[in-house]
């Protein structure tokens, strides 16, 4: 079979099942298998697969039918330029979040002390110490898988981070940050079922923000005060319909609060500093 057929029925296959952008995918995995580059694939579409590689290939591809992320498919994905490794059962990173990390640039000094929260792959604080390598860079999950996954990201980038395992700030009492950010599970428990397939394959525990989704950004909002030092950046990546909630909540201790939207223009990035 060459590669022109083999992705032709690939993606007649994906699309039967529902998989967003089918072509794409097909040729994402079938470079993956080939170790060469989209561009390769397609200039090379007469070529000849071997039994190995169509084995492969399909392999990869069943798992794709069955709606599991291209991500964990592929082992990594692209965030701020870098390459992360992904692995089940650790969020994905996603685009949506560089807005946070491009807002915490604009905010950090070389020697603060930043902590990022509900750090998963490890992706915000990483692509922070990548940004500003004379900040110190720390972050926490509660999950040791997560963490695992991140002190390799950290490994794989080049990346100096250190890390903690704990619940939210609990770990960090009595302590004090220049910054604190955080993407928090934030989807409402009743809404968790009827996300996108593929979302579902993710860690509950990274998704669940508990009855209306706001579990974790009352728990956050309400101690990094005490965390923070006067004049301290707090910044959060916000849910759906959320962002009126957050700010409210946000502006009893903090002030100069910035609202940024993601690339759908929805309101998606909260910055707020303490009040001094």
């Amino acid at each position: 079979m060459t590669i022109r057929s083999c992705l032709s029925s690939a993606q007649h296959r994906l699309e039967q099942a529902g998989v967003p952008d089918a072509r794409v995918d097909a040729s994402l995995i079938l470079a993956h298998v080939l170790k060469s580059s989209r561009l390769e694939v397609f200039a090379r579409s007469d070529k000849l697969l071997t039994e190995p590689e169509l084995s492969a290939f399909e392999q990869l591809l069943i798992r794709r039918l069955t709606r599991e992320p291209l991500q964990y498919i592929l082992g990594e994905t692209g965030f701020m330029g870098h390459r992360f490794l992904t692995r089940s059962p650790v969020l994905i990173p996603r685009a949506d979040t560089e807005i946070l990390v491009e807002q915490a640039l604009l905010r950090l000094a070389p020697g603060d002390r930043v902590l990022d929260l509900c750090t998963g792959s490890g992706a915000i604080a990483i692509s922070l110490a990548l940004g500003c390598p004379e900040a110190q860079l720390e972050g926490s999950d509660i999950s040791q898988e997560a963490l695992n996954l991140a002190r390799k990201n950290a490994a794989l980038n080049g990346a100096k981070v250190i890390w903690h395992q704990g619940d939210l700030l609990t770990p960090f009492v009595g302590q004090r940050f220049d910054m604190i950010c955080c993407n928090p599970p934030y989807i409402p428990a009743v809404q968790l079922e009827d996300l996108q397939a593929e979302v579902r394959f993710e860690p509950r525990l990274a998704l669940d923000g508990g009855e209306d989704g706001m579990k974790f950004y009352r728990r956050v909002i309400a101690q990094a005060p005490e965390l923070l030092y006067p004049g301290g950046w707090l910044l959060l990546e916000v849910g759906d319909r959320q962002m009126d909630a957050v700010r409210a909540l946000s502006q009893v201790d903090f002030d100069h609060l910035g609202v940024y939207d993601d690339g759908g223009g929805l309101p998606r990035v909260l910055a707020a500093q303490r009040k001094g």
